[in-house]
């Protein structure tokens, strides 16, 4: 997943930056409208936590205009006025939540993951493949029953490729879904954290890798195909026909 924050505090801004990477999420961080605008303009982001009071462009301009765009991101507004009235005026403006300062972290990133699930086609907190179950809510993964202790950039990328319901995921969409805007598209992280997570997830193989366009999820045998033997010869009693009972 990726996030804009807009947030004119930057000290606010940094802290939940902090907190959303430390929870595998990608985020980049303005603190006025104008570049806002920029960054949503470029698109990419699942979620934006938009300040209300934001200099250069107002906070609800910035949400007209993705509203009026058809963007795909998801807006959570955020303000320092929590009263009734003003959560009304947030929600008409197109907001898709809103959330009163002061927060608490857990209930922001729930929001935005809540959000989040809604960018993507319908899948449950809890995804399961091939023996693999990913929490996507308290952020832990088990493979084969066995508990995977996973950087926050390795469960990203686990999360994105299962997202993808075996789909190829290119190294640009990794990058973009994944990692900050500063990190090239010709940087071997991607490739460095795809190999130290097969390391974790051992045997039998996870993620395949497709030559020249990127990386996908094994697809799931048909059923009984994976433990199917091939067939013994049968034995069969011969009688010759002069020989006695």
């Amino acid at each position: 997943m990726r996030v804009l924050v807009v947030e004119d505090e930057e000290f606010l801004a940094e802290m939940v930056a902090k907190g959303l990477r430390r929870d595998a999420i990608a985020v980049d961080v303005v603190h006025d409208g104008t570049r806002a605008l920029a960054k949503l303009e470029y698109g990419g982001y699942d979620v934006v936590v938009l300040d209300r009071d934001l200099p250069g462009v107002h906070g609800d301009e910035v949400c007209r205009w993705a509203v009026e765009h058809r963007l795909l991101t998801r807006v959570l507004m955020l303000t320092a006025s929590g009263t009734v009235r003003e959560r009304v005026e947030g929600l008409a403006l197109g907001a898709d939540d809103y959330l009163p300062k002061p927060f608490v972290y857990a209930e922001l990133l729930a929001r935005i993951l809540a959000l989040g699930r809604r960018v993507h086609p319908a899948l449950p907190p809890v995804i399961e493949h091939s023996g693999l179950t990913l929490d996507t809510f308290r952020r832990q993964a088990t493979h084969q029953g066995r508990f995977l202790s996973l950087t926050r950039k390795e469960f990203a990328v686990l999360e994105v490729l299962l997202r993808a319901g075996g789909a190829v995921v290119s190294n640009e969409d990794l990058i973009e879904q994944v990692w900050e805007e500063e990190t090239s598209y010709r940087t071997n992280a991607i490739r460095i954290t795809i190999s130290k997570l097969r390391a974790k997830l051992g045997d039998p193989p996870v993620i395949d890798t497709v030559p020249g366009l990127g990386y996908r999820i094994r697809r799931d045998p048909r059923p009984g195909q994976a433990r199917r033997r091939p067939d013994r010869p049968r034995r069969v009693a011969f009688h010759h026909p002069t020989a006695g009972p």
